[in-house]
């Protein structure tokens, strides 16, 4: 898994230009922000918080975060990340 905070920090400028937030997306997602956070800074991955993030940046998970998808699927995490 790869850790990209300057992509992170891109991404939340981004979303400020579009009149966004990463705690707007965690609003509208009912999750947390640092949940967002820690998938923006490439810690976890979520296709529903990329598909999310990319929404409000009019454009595609896979355009965002091309290392993370492979032929047009998202990498499956791993079934032991975390005991979950």
């Amino acid at each position: 898994m790869k850790v990209d905070l300057q992509q992170h920090e891109f991404l939340k400028f981004q979303l400020r230009l579009a009149g966004s937030s990463m705690a707007k997306i965690a609003q509208l997602l009912g999750i947390s922000q640092s949940s967002v956070t820690v998938v923006s800074q490439g810690y976890r991955r979520s296709h529903r918080v990329q598909l999310e993030i990319a929404e409000h940046l009019g454009t595609t998970p896979e355009a965002l975060f091309p290392d993370r998808y492979t032929h047009g699927r998202a990498n499956q995490p791993s079934t032991t990340d975390n005991g979950k």
